[in-house]
C-alpha cells in the first residue's frame, strides 16, 4: 500500500480565508487623460447616429467628402472623425480616396 504525504494547509492559503480577506486596491490608472477632443467627436457621432440611424456613417462620409472638396479642412476633419467613430473602414476608405483625388496632386499634372 502506497502512502502519500499531504502537508497541512496554512490559514493564509485557505480558500475560505482568501474569500473573507479584503484585497487592497492599488491606485487607479487614469488612461483617458487627454481625450477631451475625442469626447466632442463621440458626442457628435452619437447625436448624428440618433438623427440618421444606421445610415449615419454614410451621411457623415458624404458631408466629409463635400467639405473636403469645398476646401473646408476643419469641417472635413470633424466629419471624418464622426465617420471613423461610426464605421472605421468606411472612414479609411474615404481618406484614401480623397487623398488620391486631392486638388494639390492634380495641379502637379499641369505643365508649368
Amino acid at each position: 500500500m502506497t502512502v502519500h504525504f499531504a502537508a497541512a494547509r496554512t490559514s493564509a492559503a485557505s480558500p475560505v480565508a482568501r474569500a473573507l480577506t479584503r484585497v487592497e486596491l492599488g491606485c487607479p490608472a487614469n488612461d483617458n487623460g487627454d481625450i477631451r477632443p475625442h469626447d466632442t467627436v463621440l458626442r457628435a457621432s452619437l447625436r448624428h447616429f440618433a438623427t440618421h440611424g444606421l445610415g449615419a456613417a454614410r451621411d457623415a462620409r458624404e458631408k466629409a467628402h463635400t467639405a473636403f472638396f469645398a476646401g473646408d479642412r476643419e469641417t472635413y476633419d470633424m466629419w471624418l472623425g464622426v465617420c471613423h467613430t461610426l464605421d472605421r473602414r468606411l472612414a479609411q476608405e474615404l481618406d484614401r480616396s480623397v487623398t488620391a483625388k486631392e486638388p494639390a496632386n492634380e495641379s502637379t499634372l499641369q505643365p508649368a
